[in-house]
């Protein structure tokens, strides 16, 4: 009888020992198909009208590098705008809608009003208006859900990647085990020798919804490499907005061939 009863439990260990082997890896994540991974991405993104934040951004390029203060707002899916300021001086203002990409800077009293190819040139990929929206809350550039990814587990968390893959175009997805934020996207074109990498170093509570703190974006193009970062100081959603952007006279267009 006692025999009995001491294989019955080392029945019900294995049996035990089988089911978290099924549901936790061995870095206490727990094992999700690429599916239940992408829908929990979606269904934790940050859901608002508008946005009124205060940043701060750090651009390098190997040329020149500056840190301005800058305010962002946004109109979901309408309006992107951006005032850059140093010292309390408007130095540039960006106004960003799904048609166009129109900004003007003071220094050099030059204007810009045109298409995504300028800040897909800046970026080194193809960029439009939803693209820029998400990388700024967070989110996947790319819709996942128009493609199949398999996923897998590392050290940070979930990774996806297209089962199958363009073979001019890589893409990279790490997401995190709890919030279902991105950690870090990596968009690759080898023939093109075009490399970018965007990482979210850290998250903030608003309201009760996670939203990006620090950004940092790594662009390689060539032998060329851009690096912007962006640090949220303040950030207040769901309140009127405004977008005033006027482009001064007198100003020269620039032309991107």
């Amino acid at each position: 009888m006692n025999r009995i009863f001491y294989l019955l439990c080392i029945a019900m260990m294995m049996l035990n020992s089988c089911k978290g082997t099924k549901a936790v890896s061995a870095l206490g994540i727990k094992k999700l198909n690429a599916e239940k991974i992408i829908a929990n991405h979606y269904n934790r993104s940050f859901n608002f009208k508008t946005l009124n934040t205060r940043i701060k951004v750090r651009y390098d390029d190997g040329k020149q590098s500056y840190s301005p203060n800058a305010t962002l707002r946004i109109e979901k899916d309408k309006t992107i705008w951006i005032s850059v300021k140093m010292l309390g001086i408007t130095l540039a203002k960006a106004l960003i809608t799904p048609e166009k990409v129109s900004y003007y800077e003071k220094i050099n009293n030059t204007y810009f009003e045109g298409d995504f190819k300028l800040l897909s040139d800046w970026l080194g990929t193809d960029l439009d208006y939803d693209k820029v929206q998400q990388m700024l809350l967070g989110q996947a550039l790319f819709n996942l859900r128009d493609d199949k990814y398999k996923s897998s587990i590392t050290g940070k968390g979930y990774q996806l990647r297209p089962k199958t893959e363009l073979a001019l175009f890589e893409r990279l997805f790490l997401i995190h085990p709890d919030t279902f934020k991105m950690y870090s996207q990596r968009l690759k074109q080898p023939i093109e020798n075009r490399d970018l990498t965007i990482n979210y170093q850290s998250y903030q509570k608003v309201g009760n919804q996670d939203f990006p703190k620090e950004i940092y974006i790594e662009a390689l193009q060539e032998k060329e490499k851009t690096m912007i970062e962006i640090d949220y100081k303040t950030v207040d959603y769901n309140a009127k907005v405004s977008f005033p952007f006027k482009i001064p006279s007198g100003y020269k267009q620039v032309t991107i061939q």
